[in-house]
């Protein structure tokens, strides 16, 4: 058991930020606002960074019990999130990201696992505005809306808080008036897991070329009729809300969540066969339609970029 000055001195060796803001849509999942002390590094929408807190910091009730190792009492927990975007502000207009020296993060409370126990959102969710945590010096990430024209059509899909991301990009094209249209959809169990629904809303009464679409599958209203996002696009239903077709030439396509949504294929080395995972993904019924993955291995971009989340 550690003393509280040995806690301090652990606090300020690998601190280096502070919460500011913070808000839970629901006991698991929160969005929270970070200023890290020496300015937020330059970056693009889409993008990641590390947040992280010590092994010695306590944990949320009603998580899986934890069983650390030996001699990392002193360890710092980290992990990448990507960074989100509020889109508007508390006057309902859009937030000036560009200006802000804090981050934002999207973020559901793991309390189980199959394997070892959830060690670090446990921690997480015992913040509190003013607390202390770790922010990585560094932003880096290939997931960004480098290659949009301004007339293309940008779609997002995602799941949970794989949309975190999304908001960012979202707030970036708004930002620069983008002529296209947008169309972001994310898929959750339950309604109060969209966490930035109203902002959603409030965004499509104001920019015609914006729609919001939220999927749920636990709702009693969806008993026997669950759509996943995967059965949003072979229905028809993604090209009727988005008022017009998927084309390739000309549309985008952003996949961020859970990586049977995604479905990244893999190629065999010997004969270059591409063999998609066994559950039918986005990415799959997408390449079917003449859209092409991004190859970060070979830095070829395509019309699908993917960020697994998880």
């Amino acid at each position: 058991m550690m003393t509280a000055d040995e806690i301090t001195a652990l606090r300020s060796k690998h601190y280096n930020a502070t919460v500011v803001s913070l808000r839970t849509t629901n006991p698991d999942l929160m969005v929270v606002r970070v200023k890290p002390d020496v300015g937020v590094p330059p970056h693009k929408a889409g993008q990641y960074s590390t947040l992280g807190m010590g092994q010695w910091e306590g944990r949320a009730p009603n998580c899986q019990e934890e069983t650390p190792k030996p001699g990392e009492e002193k360890k710092l927990i980290r992990r990448a999130y990507s960074i989100s975007c509020s889109i508007l502000d508390e006057r309902g207009e859009l937030f000036d990201q560009a200006n802000s020296d804090s981050l934002e993060f999207y973020i559901v409370l793991v309390r189980q696992s199959d394997g070892q126990a959830p060690a670090l959102t446990p921690r997480l969710f015992l913040l509190e505005e003013g607390s202390r945590v770790f922010l990585g010096e560094k932003i880096a990430g290939h997931y960004n809306l480098e290659p949009v024209k301004p007339t293309d059509n940008v779609i997002f899909l995602s799941t949970g808080t794989g949309e975190a991301p999304h908001n960012y990009m979202t707030w970036e094209l708004l930002r620069r008036g983008h002529q296209g249209k947008i169309l972001s959809a994310c898929c959750v169990r339950y309604r109060q897991d969209l966490g930035y629904l109203p902002t959603h809303e409030t965004l499509m009464s104001r920019h015609a070329n914006y729609t919001y679409l939220s999927l749920t599958t636990r709702e009693a209203v969806n008993t026997g009729h669950k759509v996943y996002i995967q059965d949003l696009i072979t229905s028809g239903q993604l090209e009727e809300r988005l008022g017009d077709t998927l084309d390739a030439e000309r549309t985008h396509v952003y996949l961020c969540g859970n990586p049977k949504m995604i479905g990244v294929p893999t190629v065999e080395r010997a004969t270059g066969n591409v063999i998609y995972p066994e559950t039918l993904g986005v990415v799959e019924i997408l390449e079917r339609r003449g859209f092409r993955i991004d190859q970060p291995a070979l830095k070829k971009k395509g019309t699908i970029h993917f960020e697994e989340y998880w």
